[in-house]
């Protein structure tokens, strides 16, 4: 028993090694929509309150607290941490644990979200196993899903998946909400809305056809985020997967089962019906979250780690992991495009010294060093009048910010009162600096976001706190009656 053990950690820390080895190097993590800088600025951005949707709290603003530290080492961490934490829980999931394990971390949804730059929608993939496999564990499934909150997608779905698990549903939704306040407080108050749902749309990888490209958990909208494996046909051997891991559907807990299901119903829907989907982003508050409709699978892995688990024959088991390791054969290879970099953000954050910045037509993506796409550093090194605009296939998804557009037209009219009002401090054009005179914002927004960041920090603490209380002894009262 303890050689299997040993030898199931072995596996799982060699499945996390292939997939993260390029981050070992040192620099910080730039690949696509991944920008995570050493060091992050605390600003309204980063707490959800800026020009844009809070789409990154309170990832943001809780990595911008630790920017004493090296920060893309500590997300390193958190990355090698939640994959071994999603191991252990798909090890108690059912008897076939190599099977179960390689499933949970070894598939095309972590992949591809690695390739986007997608690590804190990766960390909570890897973590929904474990609140799954904790439902006899209220306490710890809770601090699971806190964990898995680090990102709005990640906090609904791992929220709904804890809730479906639970034996106390009640409260864990109220405690699940909790952990939505980062982002949910900024979301009420600027209520934002989604756009572009149908350039976000899952899509099929060569030969396995759309359903068969979701039964496999690929698909991501952007190809270029895909292993060139999966598009040569190899995605072929997830749907052969998918009909081995039915075959251990008793061992999933029934809920578990039906919301993976209705996972895989819903992502086909926005692929089927693209019109209604697109009307239900737009519309149906929160449902922007899941305007990348692949997302919709989360819900799905743990019910495939579940019904992974329950293969109890031998080899079946070996055939499933067979399977799930040949319909990516070239991801080690491909992630190698996670290799760190350094950004240049440094002299002109020291310059800001947390005033807002305004980069005149500076696109919302650069090139890294190989030429591949990264969201701009400086977008988290500084305070930035963030644009927001995006392109897919010439398609304006997003339009810009009203600020950004109106500081924009203040500055070509070489208006710096206006520019000061809208609270733009610096000013970058080309190699030109200009101040405005106008300091840092730090407004209720701003002490709020704080707060905000702080109570998510200390969420889990809640728990033994409580626990102690509980255990404090009562003093002992005199059986004396009162003097006179």
């Amino acid at each position: 028993m303890q050689l299997r053990r040993t030898l199931l950690w072995a596996w799982a820390t060699v499945l996390l090694a292939l997939l993260l080895w390029p981050l070992a190097a040192p620099g910080e993590l730039l690949l696509r929509d991944m920008a995570v800088v050493d060091s992050p600025a605390l600003s309204l951005n980063a707490f959800g309150f800026g020009d844009l949707p809070a789409r990154n709290a309170p990832q943001d603003g809780v990595l911008a607290l630790f920017g004493f530290l090296p920060v893309s080492w500590l997300v390193r961490v958190i990355l090698l941490a939640s994959g071994l934490a999603g191991a252990y829980g798909a090890m108690r999931l059912g008897p076939a644990q190599f099977a179960a394990v390689t499933i949970t971390i070894y598939n095309p949804f972590v992949v591809e979200r690695l390739l986007q730059g997608h690590w804190s929608l990766v960390m909570a993939a890897w973590l929904l196993p474990l609140i799954a496999a904790l439902r006899e564990h209220p306490r710890w499934q809770i601090v699971a899903m806190w964990a898995g909150s680090l990102t709005p997608t990640g906090a609904v779905v791992a929220t709904v998946v804890g809730v479906v698990a639970s034996r106390s549903r009640v409260r864990t939704a109220c405690l699940g909400v909790v952990t939505w306040l980062p982002w949910l407080v900024p979301a009420l108050l600027s209520t934002p809305t989604s756009g572009g749902a149908t350039a976000f749309v899952v899509r099929a990888e060569a030969h396995a056809s759309t359903p068969g490209t979701m039964l496999g958990l690929g698909g991501i909208w952007n190809a270029d985020a895909v292993p060139a494996s999966r598009e040569s046909g190899f995605a072929l051997f997830g749907i052969a997967l998918f009909a081995v891991l039915i075959t251990g559907f008793r061992n999933c807990p029934r809920p578990v089962l039906i919301l993976g299901t209705c996972g895989l119903l819903a992502c086909a829907g926005s692929w089927l019906l693209p019109g209604v989907f697109s009307w239900v982003v737009s519309t149906v508050p929160g449902a922007g979250l899941f305007r990348d409709s692949q997302k919709l699978l989360m819900f799905a892995i743990p019910a495939y780690a579940a019904m992974a688990g329950g293969l109890s024959r031998p080899p079946v088991e070996e055939l499933a992991v067979a399977l799930a390791l040949v319909q990516m054969p070239d991801a080690p290879r491909e992630v190698a495009v996670l290799r760190p970099e350094y950004s240049d953000t440094a002299e002109l954050a020291n310059l800001a010294r947390g005033r807002d910045v305004l980069l005149v037509d500076a696109p919302p993506l650069v090139a890294r060093s190989d030429g591949l796409p990264v969201v701009d550093p400086r977008s988290k090194a500084l305070s930035l009048v963030e644009s927001g605009e995006l392109r897919v296939d010439g398609e304006i998804t997003d339009s810009r910010s009203q600020r950004h557009v109106e500081a924009s037209r203040a500055w070509g009219d070489g208006d710096l009162n206006e520019l000061r009002e809208l609270g733009v401090g610096v000013v970058v054009d080309g190699g030109t600096v200009t101040e405005t005179g106008a300091g840092p914002r730090r407004g209720w927004r701003f002490h709020l976001g704080i707060a905000l960041s702080l109570m998510w920090l200390v969420f889990p603490l809640v728990f033994p706190l409580v626990a102690a209380l509980r255990r404090r002894p009562t003093l002992p009262t005199s059986g004396a009656g009162p003097a006179g």
